[in-house]
């Protein structure tokens, strides 16, 4: 009962801050869902206020790197390969290596990443990218970025804005890691309860939140606007509630029905319950915005989804059909525009020339 009240408490407190606008409710949902025979599977949203004309590509092993803030920036060169989702084509906004560790980067207002003084500067653009490059799964990431190797240094985007981004990773083993910075200081959540996360408040009061709506039930009631609070306990009840196995005879008696597309199929379901149809925007608040589009990664057998909202069909590309050996072309399947694919789209990526990632000038 005391946490019950504690909880209560501050869900009250909370969302009479964001009811009065004080605190920001910004866009994108994140959750992980981790099934039986092994399965584990992320899911996310993309939520903007326009076009970030994403694309897709490929990065194979091998590629020299460099933190774009700079001559002190760090360079490296990537360990393993990885297929990710674009914004704007000047930095990686999601994507899954070749060991099945997955990134994706969401809006949190309250980041303050301080100053770089002391640690060598990177460019936000390239967060994301870092750790696919680097790492196969969630403990060696955690392990090596809370020794802070780099500060992260915010980008203005091309609609102007300033990104200010928070980073959720996940691996084939359900384990998670969520990394904020606040106030200058890095703060990590690790572990594999933190299935799912979406945007401001910080992540330590998106918890607290949910711990209200939990005691609720979320066959009882759940919030249902589009903010974050509301997304984050809609996300947390609907990710546990799908099924974890075999769906009943009369769906696995379907031809081609295998567990492993009904669970990328359900965790799409509940992405599509937390997103916004488009349309739908906040006046000054531009990053409550509609959803523009949805990605599935199943972890353990390296497929990586995407759902467009503009578009009939979602497709997916099977990691074991791309090359990600070292000195293989960088490709590029084109999705900005409005152009459409279905079913296996690995066969339909082009070589190119990899996009810029943008540059920062340090504080």
């Amino acid at each position: 009962m005391n946490r019950f009240r504690t909880s209560l408490r501050t869900a009250i407190a909370t969302a009479a801050l964001v009811a009065t606008g004080l605190a920001p409710a910004l866009a994108c949902t994140r959750a992980v869902y981790i099934g039986s025979d092994d399965t584990v599977i992320t899911g996310r949203s993309m939520d903007w206020a326009e076009d970030m004309h994403t694309n897709l590509w490929v990065f194979p092993r091998g590629m020299e790197r460099d933190g774009a803030a700079g001559p002190d920036s760090p360079k490296w060169t990537s360990k393993y390969g990885s297929l990710v989702a674009s914004g704007y084509d000047i930095g990686t906004a999601d994507g899954m290596n070749e060991e099945g560790l997955v990134t994706n980067l969401l809006y949190l207002a309250e980041s303050d990443y301080g100053t770089t003084e002391g640690r060598p500067p990177l460019s936000m653009a390239l967060w994301a990218q870092y750790v696919l490059d680097n790492f196969a799964t969630v403990a060696e990431t955690v392990a090596a970025l809370e020794k802070e190797p780099f500060r992260v240094v915010t980008a203005t985007l091309p609609n102007g804005k300033k990104a200010q981004l928070h980073l959720s990773i996940s691996d084939p083993t359900g384990d998670s890691a969520i990394f904020e910075y606040l106030d200058g200081k890095l703060v990590i959540h690790h572990g594999k309860q933190y299935q799912v996360m979406t945007n401001s408040p910080s992540f330590d009061q998106q918890l607290a939140l949910n711990a209200y709506w939990e005691e609720i039930g979320g066959l009882t009631f759940l919030p249902g606007t589009n903010r974050a609070a509301d997304r984050f306990a809609r996300a947390s009840f609907l990710i546990e509630a799908i099924p974890t196995e075999t769906a009943p005879s009369y769906i696995s008696a379907v031809p081609d029905h295998t567990y492993a597309n009904q669970a990328a199929a359900s965790v799409l379901s509940v992405m599509r319950s937390v997103s916004v149809p488009l349309g739908i925007t906040t006046p000054g608040q531009p990053n409550i915005s509609s959803t523009l589009w949805r990605t599935v990664a199943d972890q353990k057998n390296k497929v990586y989804f995407f759902d467009s909202a503009t578009s009939p069909n979602a497709f997916w590309v099977p990691l074991a059909d791309l090359d990600f050996a070292p000195g293989a072309p960088v490709k590029k399947l084109t999705v900005a525009g409005g152009v459409i694919h279905s079913g296996n789209a690995a066969g339909d990526f082009v070589e190119a020339k990899p996009f810029t990632f943008l540059a920062v000038t340090p504080d």
